[in-house]
């Protein structure tokens, strides 16, 4: 097993330091789920929660997340994000909303927790705006899919 990069020689929490990496385009892809009631999936696509266009605020708060990823993970670095994208599917079987986040940035430290940020809260603002008529929604499965990186 690796050693932990947040732990320093002594066990106590320590920022990694990225000063001598070099900057390169990275990615990340980070996905999740929230289950809900057909009856509740459908107020959704038919835009009639109260509270508004649930996906489109859902969207908004994902990108705003992932930018404010650093402010709310204590060790995480604040990236110069210059792009992130939210998409939700909804399957035939109409019993969930599935959530895919792409974080990228030109920097020397990766974006994984800004996609699965982005996803947490994007899942997180579907529930706060349906909450009102589905009790029983469960996030789940929020995962990172790829990281990947290149030289500019």
């Amino acid at each position: 097993m690796p050693d932990l990069t947040h732990l320093d020689a002594e066990g106590e929490l320590s920022m990694v330091d990225v000063s001598a990496k070099r900057v390169v385009f990275r990615e990340a892809v980070a996905q999740g789920e929230i289950r809900l009631a057909p009856e509740t999936l459908a107020l959704v696509e038919t835009n009639r929660v109260a509270k508004g266009n649930v996906l489109a605020c859902a969207r908004l708060a994902g990108i705003l997340a992932a930018k404010k990823t650093s402010d709310l993970i204590p060790l995480c670095h604040p990236l110069p994000i210059t792009h992130c994208d939210l998409e939700f599917e909804i399957p035939p079987a109409k019993d969930r909303i599935a959530i895919r986040a792409t974080v990228k940035v030109a920097s020397q430290t990766g974006v994984e927790m800004e996609a699965l940020t982005a996803v947490s809260v994007a899942a997180l603002t579907i529930y706060d705006m349906c909450k009102a008529v589905d009790k029983a929604m469960v996030i789940s499965d929020v995962r990172l899919i790829s990281k990947t990186k290149r030289e500019l």
